[in-house]
């Protein structure tokens, strides 16, 4: 994720010692986890119940992230109040795309593709006219300073982060495994036909499905903006990131999503702190094309669904 990587020579300029920049760069891949596993759960939850590829959802993480600061910054209400309001701006922008834009198009295989491209171009466009071309919108955490456990200095930000993230995403499994909705969101995602002849009303579970995938998306752009960039162009880098940890972990399959975000997350960070954030990149790409030539179906499977 922007902003969870330190690069090795810089850290080196600050004074760092090599067990100093061993620890700060685990905190670093923990937070890129976390955040990491918000984005792709949202996403993977969408292809699970829609097969729709989103490709507007890193836009969507960005709109999170502009919407926090709009509240908290411009509006002076605070980082708490531009959480509340990141939180509902994004799930009723996904409900109004399903909507309005998916749903005349579901039964075209590459109509919803098209639109989420067309949602993208549309969002990036508004976010330059709105806040200009190279902005650097900067939020405020509510959580100054740093805190030091067991010899290590960690952000208390970045703490927030990751207990956040772990809530959400634990929510989204209970959810998901012990409520009505999440046993008819489960039924949709494995036999549309099946779960429609049970009464289950498909419209209405992509569009609470879509609300609650971009609501994470939101969510995550809401908790990294004290910590990153927030500019027109910062989804672009997260999109890309997604699909290769949903591709990795198994798409469609919320597990994997999560547990490929993790190890994904920890791999990158590591090689953009001690090489390069290019080298990096390239090493993903190639460790997602391992997985696709050892296991097609990715870690965990293609038939575990939501």
């Amino acid at each position: 994720m922007p902003g969870c990587r330190a690069r090795h020579g810089a850290a080196a300029n600050l004074g760092y010692y090599p067990m100093d920049l061993l620890t700060d760069t685990l905190v670093n891949a923990v937070v890129a986890s976390a955040a990491t596993a918000l984005i792709v759960a949202g996403l993977s939850l969408i292809f699970g119940v829609m097969k729709v590829e989103n490709f507007a959802h890193g836009e969507i993480y960005m709109v999170g992230a502009y919407t926090t600061f709009f509240f908290s910054k411009v509006l002076e209400l605070g980082y708490w109040v531009g959480c509340a309001a990141s939180l509902c701006v994004t799930a009723l922008l996904g409900v109004l795309i399903e909507y309005l834009l998916l749903r005349p198009v579901r039964k075209n295989p590459m109509g919803p593709l098209i639109m989420t491209v067309g949602v993208l171009l549309v969002l990036q466009t508004a976010a330059v006219a709105l806040f200009g071309l190279n902005s650097d919108a900067l939020v405020e955490s509510p959580f100054p300073g740093v805190a030091d456990i067991a010899g290590v200095t960690i952000a208390w930000h970045r703490i927030f982060v990751i207990v956040a993230s772990l809530a959400l995403l634990s929510a989204l499994v209970l959810l998901l495994q012990f409520t009505r909705f999440g046993r008819a969101l489960r039924a949709v995602s494995q036999d549309k036909e099946a779960a429609s002849l049970q009464g289950i009303s498909i419209d209405r579970i992509s569009l609470v499905a879509m609300g609650l995938s971009t609501a994470l998306a939101g969510a995550a752009g809401s908790l990294m903006a004290p910590i990153t960039r927030v500019g027109p162009f910062m989804g672009q880098p997260v999109i890309i990131t997604a699909f290769v940890v949903i591709i990795i972990g198994g798409i469609s399959s919320l597990r994997g999503a999560i547990i490929a975000s993790v190890l994904y997350s920890t791999f990158f960070t590591f090689i953009a702190t001690y090489a390069d954030s290019t080298v990096a990149s390239i090493a993903g790409l190639c460790l997602m094309l391992i997985v696709l030539i050892v296991k097609p179906s990715g870690l965990i499977g293609s038939t575990q669904k939501v």
